[in-house]
């Protein structure tokens, strides 16, 4: 479908002033089937009621604000899809008495927006409020968090429970080692003092 710039002017007119000479004219656009979420895929069924049987245009707004036209169903049922076409892949319509029916066969992204019934009577155009149809918001899951339970840091090691305290210095292998350390001091001054004894002694003895 594309859009045309006459058509939005043509949306902007009805919106803002319809039926400014002569008398008003209802034009009322509903979900055929209470809709509590679309999905993908779906089939939607909207339907157009009207105060006049003069036939019916759909027109889809979509979420950049575009309008495209869909279709327009005469007063005899006759309808005519865009390109002057007589069928559509994607849409079917229909018409029984003043309820102007568009189907939308299989719903995807590219149908969401909104959609509006206009139309024309002594060649002033009459517009429906618009109709929204769009996909639920997706969203990224977060964590499951069971009750009773809290998230563990990734980043934080499990200590073993036979190392998770600090060793305590043991004093008792230092009060031990301190005075032995000392007493080897001693012995090896005193090898010494006694070596440097007896070479003195040898070597008076010489002389």
């Amino acid at each position: 479908m594309h859009s045309s710039p006459a058509l939005l002017l043509l949306l902007a007119l009805g919106l803002c002033c319809p039926g400014i000479h002569g008398q008003q004219y209802q034009v009322r656009v509903s979900f055929r089937n209470i809709i509590t979420q679309l999905q993908v895929g779906q089939r939607l069924e909207l339907l157009c009621q009207t105060d006049k049987d003069v036939g019916a245009s759909w027109i889809h707004q979509d979420k950049s604000g575009t309008l495209h036209f869909i279709v327009f169903i005469s007063s005899i049922s006759r309808t005519t899809f865009q390109g002057n076409q007589r069928r559509s892949t994607r849409f079917e319509a229909s018409k029984d008495r003043r309820f102007y029916q568009l189907v939308v066969k299989s719903f995807t992204p590219q149908d969401e927006g909104h959609y509006f019934c206009l139309i024309n009577i002594n060649q002033m155009l009459y517009f429906s409020r618009g109709q929204p149809a769009f996909l639920p918001a997706t969203t990224t899951p977060g964590p499951i968090t069971h009750p009773g339970t809290t998230t563990k840091d990734p980043n934080l090691k499990t200590l073993d429970p036979e190392t998770s305290t600090e060793k305590e210095p043991n004093f008792f292998c230092n009060v031990i080692w301190v005075p032995l350390a000392g007493a080897c001091l001693l012995l090896l001054i005193a090898l010494a003092i006694t070596i440097l004894l007896c070479r003195h002694k040898a070597h008076h003895n010489s002389l």
